[in-house]
């Protein structure tokens, strides 16, 4: 019997629900006894010229090394990524400017970590404040400069090649225009950011918390001019990333870098506020969404304008507008779509990936003007979305936004998704306490997404090989942190080899033992990872199969893999059989395969949000999430339905509680987890998953994403639930988070 598609209990949670995980700071590796604690001195103001830096009364501090600022470092200013203003690029410690709260200006080393604090607050930095700007669209207008000599705030913009068509929208009988807010969110991983690092002679050894750790250390040799082989990165156990992981960060080539100057091992691990302030944050994107068409339903034209803050300094957040645009369609199939971006900097921590990247901002905002535009002709929500999107028959279908969707089913989805929430009941519910005039009133939001997945990291390796005591050990390049890849790497390998999954050992992040790979992110795990393990195993398979032959004196066409003893067997003679042990004992039983995907998937599903909103107060409860996300085949159902569990909760998180807060002056307001709105259990329902597969045929197990579907889908389904129950009132739009404040204040606005 096949285990594929059942629900086998995580390899991984026996060790973290008892002992605890060993993350990067948790370390007692050997090569690190002894090492040096590093405390980095922050900017506390957002922009300003350095005037001076005193460091004489911290070297005289109980403790301290050493004190080294960037005037000491030899490591050349990198540009955090490849597509952005060239003038734009980021110190690794500040010298003449700051430009965000929390840059680091200083590095202290110390002895003992405790000792680390209280000397940094002695380095002595002047400062002499220059003008703030945090808006991105006040950045739009070059006022405020941040890079003087780039003459310019906008690091990229997209589809400004010629001026945008006037006459658009023309043929339209009704259109609906309106401005959005996608607001900044922190990713706030479970472990902040951690690095270790030792030299032996003249290689590398880092320890770093990341989604990547070939390409982490791809960016750390390149930043101290080193030959690849020369150094070496290991992931431990990993505390969450969402994205903001994804590649290293500046404050790891300053651990190493130091390491090597102070013949020493060095540890670094920030707080958790430096986290709120210093690690990549996302989303950021404020959006104009123009939407036309027929009084009959169907949406002829789309119009999307992106600004993207990207912060002070651009990272992988200056690519994320070029994934809202490919994707502004949606599930819809427009003739006629136009888009265009600005990326811009502005005095705040730099924007990256985060759950979705550039995903979730394209269908917030489709879905919210598919929303405006279903109330301006009077219709419901979720027949208008049935009557727009692609139908079945047209895939694969080659969207307006460029990108060529693999296979879906989307009124399907709809209708399963409104099925399950008993949607007529709902609305029947709905208008009952509106004619009694309840102070708690009923909303439903209804969403339909698509999404890209494994996209631009289409490759991955893996290695499965067969030990003389029956065990089998499985290298892949794909780097989990939450995401249950020991386990799911195991079923792979046990089906193929009928080696008990508790006999399998899957190993990841270390460079050394595993040179190749593209690491986590994206949802690319299962359809480039898990195809490259099950490739390798059927590989091994045939492999041992042939060898078996010979000994057992049958044709390889004759023979078979025994799936409940790890064995090589003659088919119909089950005495015949040599194990695949005995066969690795004779020789070396491995293979090694590279899988290329060359496209990505386009996992898709729809959500129903139902919310009560207490209009005395504008508090907003969850009452019910019914989702429908496809994924195509599921290997197994408990790891997807925590990575959907986990999406979702970040999805409604995102509509209703989580904001990064700037004041004026660029000072971080939410700075703790005291400030910054984490939902707890009690913010959030009991999730109902409705199940539907579709599968892609970009890969031969019909695989498609899921780590980020349920943020991308619930999101706009909860903001528009919430309007949806304030729409009697004459509330059309509350841009997000719908915190009880702003909903209270959109009911006033409204009763004017």
């Amino acid at each position: 019997m096949s285990i594929l598609g059942t629900r086998v209990v995580r390899n991984e949670d026996p060790v973290f629900l008892t002992r605890g995980a060993t993350y990067t700071d948790d370390l007692t590796e050997e090569r690190l006894t002894g090492a040096l604690h590093l405390t980095l001195v922050r900017s506390p103001l957002a922009h300003a010229t350095i005037t001076s830096i005193d460091t004489s009364a911290a070297l005289d501090a109980p403790g301290v090394v050493a004190v080294v600022t960037g005037a000491d470092l030899d490591i050349s200013p990198a540009l955090l990524f490849p597509g952005a203003n060239k003038a734009m690029t980021r110190p690794f410690l500040a010298t003449d400017r700051v430009r965000f709260v929390g840059e680091p200006v200083a590095a202290v080393l110390t002895e003992e970590l405790y000792q680390g604090e209280d000397a940094a607050e002695l380095v002595d930095v002047e400062y002499d404040p220059l003008d703030v700007v945090i808006d991105p669209l006040a950045a739009v207008r070059d006022e405020t400069l941040l890079f003087p000599e780039a003459g310019t705030n906008t690091a990229a913009a997209y589809g400004y090649d010629e001026e945008p068509d006037a006459a658009f929208f023309d043929g339209c009988e009704v259109v609906v225009t309106r401005d959005l807010v996608n607001q900044r969110l922190a990713a706030a991983p479970l472990e902040t950011r951690a690095a270790s690092a030792y030299w032996d002679g003249d290689k590398l050894t880092v320890y770093m918390s990341n989604q990547n750790a070939q390409g982490g250390r791809d960016e750390v040799a390149g930043w101290l001019s080193l030959d690849k082989d020369k150094v070496r990165v290991v992931l431990p156990d990993v505390g969450g990333g969402f994205g903001a992981k994804i590649g290293s960060d500046p404050e790891f080539a300053i651990v190493a870098w130091l390491a090597k100057q102070q013949g020493r091992p060095v540890r670094w691990n920030e707080s958790r506020s430096e986290n709120m302030t210093g690690m990549v944050q996302g989303r950021a994107q404020r959006q104009t969404v123009t939407i036309g068409g027929t009084r009959q339903g169907r949406i002829t034209h789309y119009r999307l304008d992106v600004v993207q803050d990207l912060g002070a300094y651009p990272r992988l957040g200056t690519f994320l507008p070029m994934f809202t645009r490919m994707m502004a369609p949606g599930t819809y199939d427009i003739a006629h779509v136009d888009s265009r971006a600005k990326a811009v900097v502005t005095n705040t921590t730099s924007v990256a990936a985060y759950r979705g990247a550039g995903r979730p901002e394209a269908t917030a905002a489709i879905e919210r003007a598919v929303d405006l535009f279903a109330a301006e002709i009077g219709m419901d929500p979720g027949e208008v979305r049935k009557i727009n999107v692609v139908s079945p028959d047209k895939f694969p279908f080659t969207t307006k936004g460029g990108v060529e969707y693999d296979s879906g089913e989307y009124a399907r989805a709809i209708d399963l998704a409104m099925e399950k929430a008993g949607y007529a009941d709902l609305r029947a519910e709905q208008k009952a306490r509106r004619e009694r005039g309840d102070a708690r009133q009923l909303g439903i939001g209804v969403s339909s997404y698509v999404e890209i997945t494994g996209g631009g990291a289409f490759v991955e390796d893996a290695s499965v090989e067969v030990h003389p005591d029956g065990s089998v050990t499985v290298l892949t390049g794909t780097s989990p942190h939450g995401q249950g890849h020991a386990t799911a790497w195991a079923m792979l390998a046990s089906e193929q080899l009928g080696v008990p999954m508790e006999k399998i050992t899957v190993k990841h992040g270390d460079t050394d033992l595993i040179p190749r790979g593209s690491g986590t992110m994206g949802s690319r795990s299962l359809q480039t990872g898990g195809i490259a393990v099950h490739n390798a195993s059927t590989e091994l398979a045939d492999l041992a199969k042939q060898r078996a032959a010979d000994l057992l004196e049958a044709s390889v066409e004759d023979l078979e893999i025994d799936p409940l003893n790890a064995a090589v067997v003659v088919k119909g003679v089950p005495d015949r059989s040599v194990t695949l042990a005995d066969l690795a004992a004779r020789e070396e039983l491995k293979a090694e395969h590279t899988f290329d995907a060359k496209k990505p998937t386009f996992p898709f599903g729809s959500h129903v949000c139902v919310v009560e909103v207490d209009t005395e107060s504008g508090k907003v409860t969850v009452e019910k999430i019914v989702a429908v996300d496809d994924a195509g085949p599921i290997l197994n159902p408990l790891l997807c339905e925590g990575q959907r569990h986990g999406g979702i909760a970040q999805g409604i998180a995102q509509a209703l509680l989580e904001e990064v807060i700037y004041d004026e002056e660029g000072q971080p307001l939410t700075g703790t987890f005291a400030d910054y709105g984490i939902p707890s259990a009690a913010e959030l329902p009991s999730f109902d998953l409705v199940e539907m597969t579709t599968p892609t045929p970009i890969n031969p197990m019909g695989y498609k994403g899921i780590g980020e579907a349920g943020t991308i889908g619930s999101t706009p389904a909860t903001q528009s639930a919430v309007i949806d129950a304030l729409s009697h009132l004459g509330v059309t739009h509350i841009d997000m988070p719908l915190t009880p404040m702003r909903v209270w204040e959109a009911i006033q606005e409204a009763s004017k």
